[in-house]
């Protein structure tokens, strides 16, 4: 049987599979339940020092339905990062270390454009005994007035003068996750990597608008009959996430070798996580899929990444880590490779017709006889 461990920056972890920052690791009590039910690790609820400026409103969820089936392929939200005292948090670190300390917990932060704020974050978090940090530089809504989240990670100066404030401090693996709202990924990717930052995690939600109500004529989710521009998820969002993924992938094998990196977006399966580790993404994070369905789809995402691993030979993640980035080229490049391909071809049909008797081969007599029917 396969073996799904992973090293990552120095972080052992007994699979790739991690709960991605939001609802699945907004407390000590759900943290728990997902290493109980064999997620290789947890990012937590993303935590700033102040949490008094926190409001969540009510609906703060909108779903995209097929329409015969109903499966829900699209979500989106616009719920804000966590609301929970930082103290609290502090203590709970603490508690989930206590009793799990083979596991591995990344604490998800954000703070406002301020050095003293991110470097106490950092300071008291990893004391409190968190294996990592995950900068979040991608919340697409909430708190954009303090240059918080997205507005902070569009910037590439801004972000990586943040990312050195970090690595002053940090003592940990820092990871910068990266928001797909910019033309080009790979500039604040280069950003963070460039200060020393250990990898890149990469989607955060797609800005968007889930719909409008045709009867009422108002947006979702609707508060009050009011609605702001959310965060798309879901597996609607898959293409664009692995797109993303591989971009960063090929920045990281050319530029920044050793760094690591954590795809995330629409990850449902066993075989969508498979596909994130062939386009060169160390670990897999997974969060709306577990809202649907709950902590336990672990279990059959690794029965599902396993039989992959075994169907092809592969022994170990590291098999085939980054074996699809290969197969990417330039549109140009697929002219020629298919021109080339095509006149190939042609030339093997005329060697298949015979116009004599000599021309007749043993090897190719069945060919050279369906190139004659053909004609």
């Amino acid at each position: 049987m396969a073996d799904l461990s992973v090293v990552v920056d120095g972080l052992k972890l007994p699979n790739p599979l991690v709960i991605a920052s939001g609802p699945p690791g907004t407390n000590a009590n759900v943290i728990g339940k997902a290493f109980d039910e064999g997620w290789g690790a947890v990012v937590c609820k993303t935590v700033s020092l102040d949490a008094s400026k926190v409001v969540n409103v009510q609906p703060r969820y909108g779903r995209l339905r097929t329409g015969t089936s109903q499966e829900i392929i699209g979500w989106e939200n616009i719920e804000l990062i966590s609301d929970r005292d930082f103290n609290v948090w502090i203590d709970e670190f603490k508690q989930i270390k206590d009793r799990y300390p083979e596991r591995v917990l990344v604490g998800s932060i954000m703070e406002e454009y301020r050095k003293d704020a991110w470097v106490e974050i950092v300071e008291r978090c990893q004391a409190a005994g968190v294996d990592a940090l995950e900068c979040n530089f991608s919340c697409p809504h909430g708190l954009p007035e303090r240059r918080m989240g997205s507005a902070m990670g569009e910037n590439p100066e801004i972000l990586e003068e943040v990312c050195r404030w970090v690595m002053s401090a940090a003592k940990v693996p820092v990871w910068a996750k990266m928001t797909p709202n910019v033309t080009h990924i790979e500039e604040p990717s280069r950003a963070a990597l460039r200060v020393g930052c250990h990898g890149i995690s990469a989607i955060n939600t797609i800005r968007s608008v889930i719909g409008v109500d045709l009867e009422t004529l108002r947006p979702e989710p609707s508060v009050e009959g009011y609605t702001t521009p959310g965060g798309y998820s879901s597996k609607a969002i898959l293409p664009i996430a692995l797109r993303m993924a591989m971009e960063v992938a090929q920045l990281i094998k050319s530029e920044f070798s050793g760094r690591t990196l954590s795809g995330i977006g629409g990850v449902e399966s066993g075989r969508d996580a498979a596909q994130f580790i062939l386009l060169g993404c160390n670990t897999v994070q997974v969060c709306t899929y577990v809202m649907k369905v709950g902590y336990r789809c672990a279990r059959e995402m690794c029965d599902e990444l396993s039989a992959f691993m075994d169907k092809h030979g592969f022994n170990s993640i590291a098999d085939f880590r980054g074996h699809s980035l290969q197969y990417f080229t330039s549109h140009h490049d697929l002219v020629e490779r298919q021109a080339a391909a095509r006149q190939k071809a042609k030339a093997a049909a005329k060697s298949e017709v015979v116009r004599a008797d000599h021309e007749w081969t043993g090897e190719e007599f069945v060919k050279q006889s369906d190139a004659l029917a053909r004609g």
